[in-house]
């Protein structure tokens, strides 16, 4: 049975557990106020710092590297907390190794077929970095650079504004692109994500973050066994290189219709030829929501062995899911256990891949004068 994290916190102190215990307001991080730490330092000499949140009963540990979220922890129905985000222990192997754990993504979240597209008449070509595509925003995406952080608190809530300013030309794309990203955790332990982001030329973005969910617990093994839905009746098929073909095709009788509750690993092994493209799950969802003002119901998913739950609501149109097929068992994470092939998902809402070069998608144009805006929440139970 779900609850929310106030009734763990409303339980534990019956139990006489203490907030500080659970990770709520009177968490040893110094109560809501984020603390800043020194992770390390980069090959330049550049200082790399953590920053540690709680409230709510969420635990949460952001990298001005990459946005990076190193570490998220909850509880599970028994009020005992894991991290349920995979990552590194040291900014050496997110320098060298990372798959995008727990980056921001930018300035194109996904795949850009070739790394061209013409906007307004001008082609542009982009860093390749997968093949030869461009994937999140090339081999020196926002992933791989330093943000400026200012913490916050507002009432109830306290997070942090993240800055990077993207200048013209970086990694090809048009434009200096100023952006701006909020992680707030609210009261209730939701964690949030506000992007926004203005040009001075026409470019196109699409931002997402690239956390991989391990609900059981990092490093605890296989995540065939979560239970995923989601809110869509159609996907972007893609053909070899995951490039979408263009068709938005209806995922009845397909391994790819999550819109009732089933396990991750129950088509998996299914003999589909997207399936083998993909080496596994590695697909865009078209949200049945479309784009919306607010955050609405994207995807519910669940580990039955923790009680643990994760709901995403979204603006945005699309949602990734991927199913950690690379992950090859040469990757060491924080808890010291190797990552091996499904020991992770992620679920990245976003427009969908290769928008620039498919008319029919949502488009990720953005011109001067306007602002990009998106949102995600992240709501945990047990």
């Amino acid at each position: 049975m779900e609850t929310n994290r106030r009734t763990v916190l409303t339980a534990a102190a019956a139990a006489g557990i203490t907030a500080a215990t659970l990770g709520g307001t009177a968490h040893a991080t110094g109560g809501r106020t984020p603390v800043k730490s020194l992770f390390g330092k980069l090959a330049d000499g550049t200082k790399v710092h953590s920053w540690s949140l709680a409230n709510g009963g969420t635990r949460l540990k952001v990298l001005s590297y990459g946005g990076i979220v190193q570490s998220l922890e909850v509880p599970d129905r028994h009020g005992r907390y894991k991290n349920v985000s995979l990552g590194f222990d040291n900014i050496e192997d997110y320098v060298a190794s990372s798959p995008y754990f727990g980056a921001l993504i930018g300035r194109y979240g996904n795949r850009i077929a070739k790394g061209r597209f013409t906007l307004d008449g001008t082609a542009h070509q982009l860093s390749v970095n997968d093949g030869e595509n461009t994937l999140h925003g090339g081999a020196q995406g926002f992933d791989k650079r330093v943000w400026d952080v200012e913490p916050f608190t507002k009432g109830s809530d306290v997070g942090l504004h993240l800055h990077y300013t993207s200048i013209d030309g970086e990694q090809g794309f048009p434009g200096t692109l100023r952006v701006k990203v909020t992680y707030t955790l609210t009261r209730q332990g939701d964690w949030r994500i506000d992007y926004a982001a203005t040009t001075d030329k026409a470019t196109v973005v699409n931002l997402t973050s690239h956390v991989y969910w391990n609900l059981a617990g990092e490093g605890s093994g296989s995540i065939y066994d979560h239970e995923l839905k989601i809110a869509a009746a159609r996907y972007t098929p893609v053909d070899s290189g995951l490039i979408p073909t263009g068709e938005l095709a209806r995922v009845a009788g397909t391994p790819f219709d999550f819109r009732r509750a089933k396990t991750v690993g129950e088509d998996i092994r299914v003999a589909d030829q997207q399936l083998l493209y993909g080496k596994g799950l590695d697909h865009n969802w078209a949200l049945d929501k479309g784009i919306t003002a607010k955050p609405e119901h994207a995807a519910t998913l669940r580990d039955p062995s923790s009680g643990r739950t994760l709901k995403i609501a979204t603006t945005e149109p699309g949602l990734q899911f991927y199913s950690g097929n690379f992950l090859d068992g040469t990757l060491v994470g924080t808890g010291g256990r190797i990552y091996r092939q499904g020991d992770a998902l992620c679920l990245e809402t976003q427009h969908f891949p290769d928008s620039p070069n498919q008319p029919s998608f949502p488009s990720t144009t953005l011109r001067p004068g306007q602002t990009y805006r998106t949102s995600t929440v992240h709501t945990f139970g047990s």
